[in-house]
């Protein structure tokens, strides 16, 4: 079993400077962590959504779709929407939802769940990294991609 927990946040206000984080378990084992920048004037919804599809790929890179994958976030929305509980009505982030529900649509069994804020700590702790790493970056620091691209 995958668990996977995301966070996305857009500081200092919302919109604002987006970044992600996400934090993979396999078998209660953690495999894989990822931040990052998302872009400048974003929603926090749409870096939610973005720590979404960045995990998801990566479990997908690995061969791993036929595993149970159970995302934890502390967003209702993206739970909420996920699950087909709610509508999308628009938004900035439509077209990132739209991505990550074609990659949550390759996996055999797939839930997400919301969790509150204080059991996100490791996926938050991540995306205020991110936050970190371009606020050093954005004052004519070396700024550098976790990702290495």
């Amino acid at each position: 079993m995958l668990e996977v927990f995301i966070d996305g946040l857009a500081e200092p206000t919302n919109p604002g400077v987006g970044t992600f984080g996400f934090v993979i378990y396999r078998d209660g084992r953690r495999v894989k962590e990822g931040y990052g920048f998302v872009g400048e004037r974003v929603s926090n919804n749409l870096s939610e959504y973005h720590a979404l599809c960045e995990a998801l790929r990566w479990i997908l890179e690995r061969g791993w779709r036929e595993e149970e994958v159970i995302v934890k976030s502390d967003s209702l929305l993206l739970v909420n929407q996920m699950s087909g509980r709610w509508r999308v009505r628009g938004g900035l982030y439509a077209p990132k939802y739209l991505e990550a529900l074609r990659l949550a649509r390759e996996f055999e069994r797939i839930s997400f769940a919301w969790i509150p804020r204080e059991e996100n700590a490791e996926a938050d702790s991540l995306s205020r990294r991110a936050y970190e790493d371009y606020l050093k970056g954005a004052r004519g620091g070396m700024g550098r991609d976790p990702f290495g691209r």
